[in-house]
């Protein structure tokens, strides 16, 4: 048990809990909190023709729930980064997720999901997907969203490996398919996921935004970890 306290202090340091912890609240937070709220409200099917030409691939079910292992990776390696950069990066993810519960509420999307067949191992994970995530919250697509700022949160970052942002990049993009090949998601929604991030990216990189999340990080960090000095700003 000490050996994993440890290695969980190594991989996330104290002052890299408050972000984390309050991203995964807040997604989670907008994601089912919505649900609650607009779960029987009228949804909208915003398909297109190029969703009808997309074939239900149930294999990439895989891409689309190993994810979860990326953003993982990515949010911390992210998190361990200069301060400055954290609360850029970490105050676009805030913001992403208000832009998404205002859509979920004003605009409940859907889609229609094809019959899966009841045999092979990938049709009945599939069939579980189904089950435990209804046809809502679709637009924009936080897996795509999360997925594009794994990337852009390490792209151009020279202290992360060269291969390793090009894989990120490759990821990501593998899982806006997996969306589309899942019928998880129809494409509008995979772009809107990908513009919300990169506009968001940029709307957190000026000072007004990133400060207002850095002085709620350093009194977060001074009450409850008593890092830094109690002094924001």
């Amino acid at each position: 048990m000490r050996k994993i306290k440890e290695m969980l202090s190594a991989a996330i340091p104290k002052t890299s809990v408050f972000p984390l912890a309050l991203a995964l609240s807040v997604n989670m937070a907008v994601y089912c909190g919505s649900r609650v709220v607009a779960g029987g409200w009228r949804h909208y099917n915003i398909e297109c023709g190029l969703d009808r030409m997309i074939p239900f691939f149930p294999p990439s079910v895989v891409i689309y729930l190993g994810c979860y292992l990326f953003w993982a990776a990515n949010y911390i390696l992210i998190a361990r980064q200069g301060k400055e950069d954290v609360c850029r990066f970490f105050s676009a993810d805030l913001l992403s997720r208000v832009v998404c519960l205002i859509f979920f509420l004003a605009f409940p999307t859907t889609n229609v999901r094809p019959q899966v067949a009841p045999d092979g191992f990938f049709n009945r994970v599939m069939a579980i997907v189904y089950r435990a995530d209804a046809a809502d919250n679709l637009f924009p697509s936080i897996h795509c969203l999360v997925s594009w700022f794994c990337y852009i949160g390490l792209r151009g970052k020279k202290e992360v490996p060269a291969w390793y942002r090009g894989a990120s990049c490759v990821m990501a993009v593998l899982v806006c398919i997996s969306t589309l090949t899942t019928k998880q998601h129809v494409v509008v929604d995979v772009a809107g996921g990908i513009l919300l991030a990169e506009a968001c990216f940029w709307i957190g990189k000026h000072p007004k935004i990133w400060r207002a999340y850095e002085r709620l990080w350093d009194k977060v960090n001074w009450k409850v970890f008593r890092i830094g000095d109690g002094k924001c700003g």
